[in-house]
C-alpha cells in the first residue's frame, strides 16, 4: 500500500510538471496542504522534504517553498526511487522496453561486480526509455538470479523493484553509486536517439538489500540534455 506522503509528492509534482503550478510560484502552506489531502502536517513535511530533495521546489525561510524551474526532468542520486516511481511524476509520455533478457553464470568483470561466487547464476539485463518517443535512457543491469528467480520481460518492463518487495517480500535497503560522464560507446549510438550528442551521463549504481546482500549492479546511460541530477544534503556539526 502507498504512503500518504508519496501520494502527494506524486499529485504535486505532476501540477509543477504540467505547469498548473508554475516556476516561480509558492506552493501552498503547510496548514493549506493539511486541509486539502486531509492529512498531518507531518506527512505534508515528508512530501515537501522529496520535492526538495528531486528538485521541485526551493524552502524559503519565513516564506514557504517555491517552485524551481523544470526545464530538465530532476533525477535524485542519493535516493533509491524506481524508474516506474519516477514516471508518475512526469508529463511525458514514458514507455520501457526490453532489449534483452539472458542468464548466465557469473565470472570475470560480472562476477567481480556482483561480488558474487565463480558460476552463480546471473540474470543480464538491457532495457531503453523512452520519453516522448525518444530514447534517452540506456540501463544495463546484473541481477542475482537466486535473488529474482521468477524475472520475465514482462517484470522487467514493468518494475523490477515492485516484483521483489511486493511479490517476493524482499526489503531493498541502499545502493552505491557514481556519476561520471563518458564518451557514447557504438552500441549507446544504436539504440539511443542521441542526435547530435556525443557524450553521457551514466549512473553506476550497487544494490543491496537490508540484510547487506549486493543484489543488482547498474549501468544507467542518460541523454546529458534531458536531465538534472539533484541531491539532499544535510550540515552536520
Amino acid at each position: 500500500m502507498e504512503k500518504k506522503f508519496q501520494t502527494i509528492y506524486d499529485l504535486l509534482a505532476r501540477e509543477i510538471q504540467t505547469e498548473k503550478i508554475k516556476a516561480g510560484q509558492l506552493l501552498p502552506s503547510e496548514n493549506e496542504l493539511t486541509e486539502r489531502f486531509a492529512t498531518s502536517r507531518e506527512t505534508v513535511r515528508k512530501a515537501l522534504q522529496l520535492l526538495s530533495q528531486n528538485g521541485y521546489i526551493q524552502k524559503l525561510q519565513g516564506k514557504g517553498s517555491v517552485v524551481l524551474e523544470q526545464d530538465k526532468l530532476p533525477l535524485p542520486v542519493s535516493g533509491l526511487t524506481s524508474f516506474k516511481e519516477l514516471a508518475r511524476s512526469m508529463s511525458q509520455k514514458v514507455e520501457t522496453y526490453v532489449s534483452s533478457l539472458s542468464s548466465k553464470e557469473a565470472s570475470g568483470i560480472t562476477q567481480q561486480l556482483l561480488q558474487c561466487e565463480k558460476g552463480a547464476p546471473v540474470w543480464e539485463l538491457h532495457r531503453l526509455r523512452k520519453l516522448d518517443g525518444e530514447g534517452v535512457i540506456y540501463d544495463k543491469d546484473l541481477l542475482l538470479k537466486e535473488i529474482a528467480p521468477g524475472l520475465t520481460e514482462e517484470i522487467a518492463a514493468d518494475s523490477i523493484y515492485d516484483y521483489l518487495e511486493q511479490d517476493l517480500g524482499l526489503s531493498i535497503s541502499y545502493a552505491k553509486k557514481e556519476v561520471v560522464v563518458e564518451e557514447a560507446q557504438a552500441e549507446d549510438k544504436a539504440i539511443m536517439d542521441l542526435g547530435s550528442y556525443q557524450q553521457l551521463v551514466v549512473v553506476r549504481s550497487a544494490v543491496y538489500l537490508e540484510d547487506t546482500t549486493l543484489f543488482q549492479y547498474t549501468e544507467s546511460k542518460h541523454r546529458p540534455d534531458k536531465f538534472r541530477f539533484v541531491d539532499f544534503a544535510r550540515r552536520t556539526k
